[in-house]
């Protein structure tokens, strides 16, 4: 479980910081990004999905593993829609834990769900954090 967290935590942090890049480093910041995601971190969720042969990425039942890789999958693909292309075990993990009631509920438009920040907020946000 700790190599899922930390891959999760890596991920997470890219995806999350990539709007707050300069410009001068964003594009290499979304290609170092995207290539981890779908060469390095989605490959070994494939596997794991695979391996395990459940409908869940641990044990037998729903876990904060797979709400927060859920989560993750579904910021890559607010950065690149077709991020899970490689990926057919992804694409059903997606979707499953996406259509049980209480996340789908929650994905659903005018939830607590955040909407990806927009460009002209970074500057707000950077001037309170850094």
């Amino acid at each position: 479980i700790d190599m899922y967290v930390e891959g999760m935590f890596d991920l997470n942090e890219l995806l999350a910081t990539h709007i707050i890049q300069p410009a001068d480093k964003k594009d290499q910041h979304f290609a170092n990004m995207m290539d981890k995601a779908e060469n390095r971190y989605f490959p070994v969720f494939e596997k794991v999905l695979k391996e395990h042969g459940k409908d869940f990425l641990v044990g037998n039942q729903l876990s904060r593993a797979d709400v927060q890789l859920l989560e993750i999958i579904l910021m890559a693909e607010e950065c690149k829609p077709d991020t899970l292309a490689k990926f057919p075990l992804l694409q059903s993990f997606k979707a499953r834990i996406s259509n049980i009631p209480t996340i789908k509920k929650f994905l659903q438009p005018g939830s607590q769900r955040k909407p990806p920040i927009r460009e002209e907020e970074v500057s707000k946000v950077m001037k309170i954090f850094y």
